[in-house]
């Protein structure tokens, strides 16, 4: 049986062409996490996740400190056992934040590694429920220095002329007037069938404030309303999901499927957003994405489409795949060699075994330096 014989960890550090604002933060560079996970038979598996704006030493820290010794030398195939045991070892630094985003990538690494050593693409290795392509959002809606109400509409048209049938904005920065405004123009610019999603990226303390937001979004007819709160406050979502009839969607950045649970179990969201690159990975995400099924929840997993693309198409209660078309917010795609395509408003599922593409080494090396761990 194969054994993991060495494991290469990188931070990569991509500057952003344009500074791009949220509600509440800005970003000029963003901070990725690096895997490759190699077995003694030569196969080899990619893994990868966001850190932050900063401190990617921090991944690089876990991967060799604490996660490296617990898979060297094991069975690829144990991937329930090693997940388990990388959890156990990390208990005390981290059950969330950058040691599980860690765990995620490495996870990532062994699914991609032994859906390749059997020759399929990952979405068939899982058991897929689309074999071709899923449905896709295309995201954008960002702040910029100058954009207008009127630049954003165009921004969202462009979308819909591509083919795209659903389309996300950020909101929550401006005064509720203003982002009515943002939302009013969007609405005009893609009219009544095309969907919009709204994100907030914490931008409300208490319900109060966020309902001086939504009770002027509800006559736009938005398809959900993303993180309107820190994303430990429950109970905030769940008195927001009471009232209005606006969906939530959250979980972005949840942890683990208890935290998940949590979320379900007060009815704080009716969409989960969670992501395999922060959650856990593959196996824990596949793990959350069936309770869901369970409580009648949507998934529509957050950023990375090239990680949750095959991972929608395996499961029946995902809806959507965000997708980014360019490099000028989720600047990861620089790093990657291969580029999912889209066609009338679905993305095109890689057909080769496991991800279905590799890091782009050069690119790889202008953002970061690989170690080995052996």
């Amino acid at each position: 049986m194969p054994k993991i014989a060495s494991i290469d960890v990188c931070a990569a550090a991509v500057p952003l062409d344009k500074v791009t604002s949220f509600s509440n933060r800005s970003v000029s560079t963003r901070h990725y996490g690096l895997v490759k996970v190699r077995a003694d038979d030569g196969a080899e598996g990619i893994g990868f996740c966001y850190v932050g704006s900063a401190a990617g030493g921090i991944f690089t820290a876990a991967v060799r400190e604490l996660l490296a010794p617990v898979l060297l030398g094991r069975d690829t195939h144990a991937v329930e056992g090693l997940w388990r045991d990388m959890y156990q070892e990390a208990l005390l630094q981290g059950r969330q934040g950058t040691v599980m985003r860690a765990i995620s990538a490495l996870d990532t690494a062994l699914w991609d590694l032994n859906a390749k050593a059997v020759g399929l693409p990952l979405h068939r290795y899982l058991g897929a429920a689309e074999l071709e392509s899923v449905p896709a959002y295309a995201s954008g809606g960002y702040y910029v220095d100058g954009k207008t109400a009127a630049d954003l509409g165009k921004e969202m048209a462009s979308y819909v002329d591509k083919g795209f049938k659903a389309v996300k904005m950020k909101t929550g920065r401006l005064s509720p007037r203003e982002e009515q405004a943002r939302l009013a123009a969007a609405r005009e610019a893609v009219g009544p069938d095309v969907e919009i999603m709204m994100d907030c990226n914490n931008a409300w303390g208490d319900i109060t404030e966020a309902l001086q937001y939504v009770r002027r979004f509800e006559p736009y007819d938005p398809y959900f309303l993303e993180e309107p709160f820190g994303p430990d406050d429950i109970d905030s979502h769940a008195k927001l999901a009471r009232a209005t009839r606006v969906p939530i969607a959250t979980a972005e950045i949840g942890y683990g499927r208890w935290y998940h649970k949590a979320l379900l179990d007060k009815g704080a969201a009716g969409i989960l957003q969670t992501d395999a690159a922060v959650c856990g990975g593959i196996t824990e995400w596949k793990r959350i994405a069936a309770t869901a099924a369970s409580y009648g929840v949507v998934v529509c997993p957050h950023w990375f489409h090239d990680l949750h693309a095959p991972l929608v198409a395996a499961t029946p209660n995902a809806r959507y795949v965000e997708f980014f078309w360019d490099d000028q917010v989720l600047n990861f795609r620089r790093l990657v060699d291969r580029q999912l395509e889209h066609k009338d408003g679905r993305v095109l599922l890689h057909q080769t075994p496991g991800l279905g593409f590799g890091f782009d080494e050069k690119q790889v090396a202008r953002y970061g330096k690989w170690s080995t761990l052996r």
